[in-house]
């Protein structure tokens, strides 16, 4: 997206809770990962941007090369990749949940071939702060979470053969979500849990991120988006045994942006996406699981001129949690592109503590 550098927060809370004995869970796998460990589609704006651009004189001298080359060849930067699993498995009702989590994410970013940029490397740092409560709704289980991002990025390159480099750092928009199980996941007291079993759930989120960062509409480069995103999905989770299969389809809606560049419009199609997961759990508590995802769409307009921005992207990974003791628990993920539309890659690590108390646990 054009109104942000790097948009520092679609990723958020996966609100969720495995169960081994009496040990929940709250899943936030894409707390940070949707925030930083973005494949970042750098491509060309449109001429009318670029002349925009141009003519309000955005970008002076080689110190604001990088920001030029972003933002100029920027159609839409960043997409949320979620790898999110047992988002949609049932927790007990009336537990807290309080999460603190780091990622380090770097990767290329690949330009036209016919632009002047080359080598083109970025790298990221976040810390994110959340907090989760899980509920009843109608008799089911539901959650309800909030995130906080804050990030760092670095970006190097050579803009037409000469070195330019951009720093950038701030808080990322809040994000909230609630999260409601229809069928297979009945509301119950963490002494009631004991006895449940998991089958078949089906349940859907929204996510809701409000554009309440810092945005100066004078500067090229931005933390915040100036916009408002809206993502329904869908989550399908069946357990075999210690055995389960997730898959999550969902599609993520925009407003637009109507201050881009003192006075521009950015608009953006929406995107549609898919996630799966292949879970494994063990009676000590420990889980891992396998991950995937694709999306694709998220085409940009500038002031009416749409860009060569369609996004088809896909990304797999690995998730591994475990127990420390009874209120804490740590988890740990890895993930990388495996397909690019724009030949732009990145790999991720991060790690995940969460305190989690209440419910009468």
């Amino acid at each position: 997206m054009l109104c942000s550098l790097f948009t520092f927060l679609r990723g958020a809370a996966g609100l969720i809770a495995f169960r081994s004995g009496h040990d929940f869970e709250y899943q936030d796998t894409t707390v940070i990962r949707e925030m930083i460990t973005n494949n970042l589609q750098i491509r060309q704006l449109p001429d009318l941007a670029v002349q925009l651009l141009a003519h309000r004189g955005a970008v002076t001298g080689l110190g604001g090369a990088f920001c030029l080359m972003v933002l100029m060849f920027v159609a839409t930067s960043v997409r949320a990749q979620e790898l999110e699993p047992r988002s949609y498995a049932n927790t007990p009702v009336g537990l807290n949940f309080l999460i603190a989590g780091y990622v380090y994410t770097q990767g290329t970013v690949g330009f036209d071939p016919s632009l002047p940029v080359t080598d083109a490397h970025l790298r990221t740092n976040a810390a994110v702060f959340a907090y989760a409560r899980s509920l009843g709704a109608w008799g089911n289980s539901a959650k309800f979470d909030v995130t906080l991002p804050y990030g760092w990025l670095w970006g190097h390159g050579l803009f037409n053969g000469q070195p330019a480099q951009r720093e950038i750092s701030g808080f990322g928009d809040p994000r909230f979500r609630f999260s409601m199980n229809f069928y297979g996941a009945p509301a119950l007291s963490v002494k009631d849990f004991a006895d449940y079993r998991q089958d078949l759930i089906i349940g859907a989120s929204l996510l809701v991120t409000a554009p309440l960062s810092q945005y100066d509409t004078t500067k090229l480069v931005n933390i915040g988006t100036n916009r408002w995103s809206f993502k329904p999905e869908l989550g399908i989770s069946k357990a075999w045994g210690s055995w389960t299969v997730e898959v999550a389809p969902s599609v993520t809606f925009y407003t637009d942006n109507n201050d881009f560049l003192n006075g521009g419009t950015l608009a953006q199609a929406p995107i549609y996406a898919v996630q799966g997961h292949i879970i494994h759990g063990f009676p000590s508590g420990i889980w891992f699981a396998l991950d995937g995802t694709f999306y694709t769409g998220g085409r940009t307009t500038v002031n009416g001129v749409r860009g060569n921005t369609m996004q088809t992207n896909t990304r797999a990974g690995l998730t591994v949690a475990f127990p420390v003791d009874r209120h804490n628990s740590v988890k740990t993920y890895v993930s990388n592109g495996t397909a690019s539309r724009t030949d732009s890659y990145y790999n991720a690590i991060g790690v995940l503590w969460q305190y989690r108390w209440g419910g009468g646990y």
